[in-house]
C-alpha cells in the first residue's frame, strides 16, 4: 500500500511529530510506502510531492512547523480541483490519504471521502483547541505555555511602570487559549470570543486593581468583541479560500478605550504567530506521535472517513464529519470560575 500525507492550515507545533509517527509505524510493522504531498491540499491537486521514508522523518520529533509545508487552498474553491486530486492519486498509485488539519482541512477530507469515495484518515491539529470529538488536540498546550511565559514577563514590567498591558492571543471562534493562558498567568482580567464583553465593567475592574496597587494584565483572544461593537478586523474585504476575514487588532483598540476611559497608560502586546513556532511542548509531542500511530492503524483497517481524537487518556476514531460539525467553545461554566480573579 501507498500512503499520502499532507499538512493543511495554520502551521502547529507537533505537526512532525504526526508525520514521523505515520512514516515509521507504517514502513516497520506494515511495510507501506508513503508520499508527502506539499503545502495542504495544494499538492494533491498540483500533483507536488516529496518522498517520505524513514531517514525523511528522522529527527524531527522537536522541530517546529512541517516538513511538508502548509497552505489554505481549498480544492472545491479551485477549477478542477477534485478531478486533479483524484488524477493525481491515481498517477502516484496512492491508496489512501492521511489529512493533518484543523476544521477546514478535516472538512475537505470528510467531504472528499463523503462524497468522491477518496480513503481519508484525519488527524486533529489546531493550536485553538476548537474541534469537537477529541478532548485536546495538539499545538494548544504549547500555545498555552508560550502565552503564559509571556503574561509572567510582563507582569514585573506592568508593576514597574504602573500601567495597563493588553496581551492579545490567538482565538477566532473560541477562548480556550485565552482562559487558560490568562489563568495560569494570572491575568485580572480575560476577554474570550464566547462572551461579549462590556467595556465599562472591563474599566472598573482594571480601576479596581489600581487601588490596590496593582497593575493590570489584560488577556484577549482576537476574535473578542464587545457587547455594542464587532469584530476588530485587518482587512473587512480580503478573505481566504475557506471564507475567513484577517483578524488583527483588538488588543490595541482595548488598550486606546482603557486608557481614554481610565487615564491609566495602557500598551498592547500581540503574540501573533510566536504561540504557533517553535519547539512543540512534551505533551504535544506525546500526543501528536500516538495521533500518527493510531492514524496508520486505521489506514492499515480500512476505517475512513475517521480522524483519531483524544478521549480521556484513550486514542480513539470518530467520523470527521462529526468532528468538524461544530466547533467546541468554552463552556460559560469554565469562564465563570476565572472570574473570582477579574477586578
Amino acid at each position: 500500500m501507498k500512503v499520502g500525507v499532507l499538512t493543511g492550515g495554520g502551521d502547529c507545533p507537533g505537526l512532525n511529530a504526526v508525520i514521523r509517527g505515520v512514516v515509521r509505524k507504517g514502513v516497520q510493522e506494515y511495510g507501506y510506502e508513503f508520499i508527502g504531498f506539499k503545502d495542504g491540499w495544494r499538492g494533491p491537486v498540483e500533483g507536488d510531492t516529496v518522498r517520505l521514508d524513514i531517514p525523511t522523518v528522522r529527527g524531527i520529533l522537536p522541530r517546529g512547523g512541517t516538513i511538508l509545508g502548509s497552505s489554505r487552498t481549498n480544492p472545491f474553491k479551485a477549477e478542477h480541483g477534485v478531478r486533479d486530486i483524484k488524477a493525481n492519486l491515481a498517477k502516484y498509485e496512492v491508496d489512501a490519504l492521511v489529512a493533518i488539519g484543523g476544521e477546514d482541512t478535516l472538512g475537505v477530507a470528510a467531504r472528499l471521502h463523503g462524497e468522491f469515495g477518496i480513503p481519508c484518515v484525519g488527524v486533529p491539529k489546531t493550536i485553538d483547541n476548537d474541534l469537537s470529538a477529541t478532548d485536546y488536540t495538539f499545538g494548544f498546550d504549547t500555545a498555552v505555555g508560550i502565552a503564559t511565559e509571556a503574561i509572567d514577563r510582563l507582569h514585573t514590567t506592568a508593576e514597574s511602570h504602573m500601567r495597563v498591558l493588553v496581551v492579545e492571543v490567538m482565538g477566532r471562534h473560541a477562548g480556550w487559549i485565552a482562559l487558560h493562558s490568562g489563568l495560569a498567568g494570572g491575568a485580572n482580567v480575560i476577554l474570550i470570543p464566547e462572551q461579549r464583553f462590556d467595556l465599562d465593567q472591563v474599566c472598573a475592574w482594571v480601576t479596581s486593581r489600581f487601588k490596590a496597587s496593582y497593575a493590570p494584565i489584560v488577556v484577549v483572544a482576537e476574535g473578542a468583541m464587545p457587547k455594542d461593537g464587532d469584530l476588530v478586523l485587518k482587512d473587512a474585504v480580503s478573505r481566504d479560500s475557506f471564507g475567513h476575514v484577517r483578524l488583527s487588532g483588538v488588543g490595541e483598540w482595548l488598550a486606546k478605550e482603557i486608557e481614554a476611559r481610565t487615564g491609566k497608560e495602557a500598551r498592547t502586546t500581540v503574540l501573533g504567530h510566536v504561540q504557533r513556532g517553535g519547539t512543540p511542548s512534551a505533551y504535544d509531542r506525546w500526543l501528536a506521535t500516538r495521533f500518527g500511530l493510531h492514524a496508520i492503524d486505521a489506514v492499515r483497517d480500512g476505517d475512513f472517513g475517521k480522524m483519531v481524537a483524544l478521549r480521556g487518556t484513550d486514542i480513539v476514531r470518530v467520523p470527521i464529519a462529526e468532528a468538524t460539525a461544530k466547533l467546541k467553545t468554552v463552556d460559560p461554566a469554565l469562564y465563570q470560575e476565572a472570574g473570582v480573579f477579574f477586578g
